[in-house]
């Protein structure tokens, strides 16, 4: 049977009834269809009989369904047989990265984080052997249930006969187009893809990010370089799997649901747009704004037997009354009685507060410190992170192999510059949720290290903690300073999501 036989309608393995034909090429089509079982949605691709890789197609559907990540679509049954093959999987409904940016870029830290996902659920796929080689905007998706999908892993390279001698670097390229997507509205690709504007060149080459949109940060361009264009890598060194794209993103805040419009009346809803090749989606359609709604009006109804409610109720308030004024009687003829005796409040002399005492200070500025490095930074394109109030946003040091920084150096930090020299007499400071390490705050007018000093030490480098010191310390700058990492993933990295400084006034 082949597939311009299948109709709507039609019954596979008793289950999987075909309601819409989404997309159709090269001998292979995909249908919306219906899990009579489970009653749900659900993608099934049928094929020709004389489909050229139909056996690769089942074989790759087969070892997807294995994958465990929850933002990769899930293949449900892989069937090949006499003349009604088919591939059943997840249908996605949701929007995807090339509605987002139909008419222009996300937000920065949005694009990069819906790219990090991506790249963090291609890493596991890329551990069971399994590519994409196909990555499009198309298979980024936001779904309805405000998480990451990414569509057609393993199935999509068959589907198109896309190989690669080298899949990992083939997908962090990907992923680093798609980040640029994100970043600019424009693709960098040969061809034209979904639509949007084709990235700009300079000399042959395509632009960065950078140079295509104002108010890209300077660390997600080069990211974008390092995984994609290799001639504005500066010397860098490139990424050449999903996970060290991951790695690279791994301190960006994760997606949060985006405010969406108000549902419109089923009549006037519009039909969902197919838009993959190889697993089912829903994107969900610009939607026309709801009118204003009127005010709401309160309607108070009266209770029943309100006359007896409300005798009961003032009843209850006269007594409460008297045993107010009864109290406050004995309490003030006591207070008389007791004239002559002093009580430890009245001798008692006010005691200094901390909040009395000092306000909060904004740091100017902040950066990454690494006086051993070979630039003397670390990761200073994240400092401010750790200065901007955010609980989501964080600085954090490289990734080491030993908390002891392998003894190559004595310890790394974070270093705050104040507008001006003051008296520090206190550092609030959140490491997250790490475990082990050590940190202290060090205090003084240079950077030097040697000229800083400590106002307090912390055996835990984990949690909020905060440094006092006995006396306030004169100083400009303020530095959190790792002389051990606490344990991330398997390996050592220090974190600062938050910090507060409080001088004397």
């Amino acid at each position: 049977m082949s597939s311009s036989a299948i109709e709507p309608g039609m019954k596979l393995a008793e289950r999987f009834r075909l309601e819409d034909r989404v997309h159709e090429s090269g001998g292979a089509t995909l249908w919306k269809a219906i899990d009579e079982v489970l009653a749900r949605p659900v993608a099934v691709h049928t094929f020709d009989p004389d489909f050229p890789r139909l056996n690769e197609v089942v074989t790759a559907a087969r070892a997807a369904s294995r994958l465990t990540d929850p933002r990769l679509t899930q293949v449900f049954d892989a069937t090949e047989d006499d003349g009604r093959s088919y591939v059943v999987s997840e249908w996605v409904s949701g929007e995807t990265l090339t509605d987002m940016i139909t008419s222009g870029p996300l937000d920065p830290e949005r694009a990069a984080a819906l790219v990090a996902e991506a790249a963090e659920a291609l890493a596991h796929a890329h551990e069971a052997d399994q590519a994409h080689l196909c990555l499009t905007p198309d298979h980024l998706v936001w779904t309805a249930g405000s998480t990451v999908k990414l569509l057609g892993v393993g199935v999509d390279a068959v589907l198109a006969d896309v190989t690669s001698d080298d899949p990992a670097r083939a997908d962090a390229e990907g992923l680093g187009r798609l980040l640029y997507a994100g970043l600019t509205g424009h693709w960098p690709g040969d061809e034209q893809e979904g639509g949007l504007p084709a990235a700009p060149m300079d000399d042959g080459h395509f632009c960065t990010p950078r140079q295509v949109t104002a108010g890209v940060p300077g660390y997600l361009d080069t990211i974008t370089c390092r995984a994609m264009l290799p001639e504005s890598r500066r010397g860098l060194e490139p990424l050449t799997t999903p996970d060290e794209v991951a790695e690279a993103l791994a301190s960006v805040p994760r997606p949060t649901p985006m405010p969406m419009p108000m549902p419109m009346p089923a009549a006037q809803q519009p039909l969902p747009v197919a838009a993959s090749h190889s697993e089912g989606l829903d994107a969900m359609a610009p939607q026309r704004p709801a009118p204003p709604l009127a005010p709401p009006q309160h309607h108070h109804p009266r209770p029943a037997g309100g006359g007896m409610v409300n005798k009961v109720a003032m009843t209850m308030v006269v007594l409460l009354v008297m045993v107010a004024v009864g109290l406050g009687a004995w309490t003030l003829g006591r207070s008389i009685g007791n004239a002559g005796t002093p009580t430890a409040e009245q001798t008692a002399k006010p005691t200094a507060t901390v909040a009395a005492a000092t306000r909060e200070v904004k740091p100017a500025s902040a950066s990454g410190f690494d006086p051993l490095g070979t630039d003397g930074a670390e990761r200073p394109e994240l400092a401010l992170y750790a200065v901007d109030g955010k609980p989501s946003t964080d600085w954090h040091s490289e990734s080491y192999n030993s908390e002891d920084f392998g003894r190559l150096k004595d310890g790394v930090g974070l270093m705050l510059t104040l507008d001006q020299s003051m008296s520090v007499k206190q550092v609030s400071v959140d490491f997250g949720s790490g475990s082990g390490g050590a940190a202290e705050v060090r205090v003084g007018d240079s950077q030097s290290l040697k000229d800083m000093t400590a106002i307090g030490k912390s055996a835990e480098a984990s949690g909020k903690k905060v440094f006092s010191a006995e006396s306030p310390e004169k100083g400009r700058h303020v530095l959190i300073w790792f002389t051990k990492m606490p344990n991330y993933q398997g390996k050592f990295r220090g974190t600062v999501i938050d910090v507060k400084v409080l001088a004397t006034k």
